[in-house]
């Protein structure tokens, strides 16, 4: 991909590209079934976005994650942040 495509999202976001990257090689083999792996995931997008997650947010999407067995995409997490 093109460099300058990559520093508008710099940009835009804060967040640094080779972070994003790295966080995604992370996550290839994690194993989401795993509570404290999930936790960590969390944490660690929740530092890059600078965006804080309560300790009751944060319980919910884990809940959803490994007990539920749900996939975690986009709806779910605004359907949580709408809720509270």
């Amino acid at each position: 991909m093109d460099n300058g495509f990559f520093k508008n999202i710099e940009k835009k976001t804060g967040v640094n590209m080779k972070d994003i990257f790295d966080l995604a090689n992370s996550l290839q083999n994690a194993n989401f079934k795993d509570e404290k792996t999930v936790r960590n995931v969390i944490k660690r997008v929740s530092q890059l976005a600078n965006k804080p997650v309560s300790k009751d947010l944060e319980d919910q999407i884990v809940k959803t994650i490994v007990n539920d067995g749900k996939s975690l995409d986009l709806n779910t997490i605004n359907k949580m942040l709408n809720k509270k």
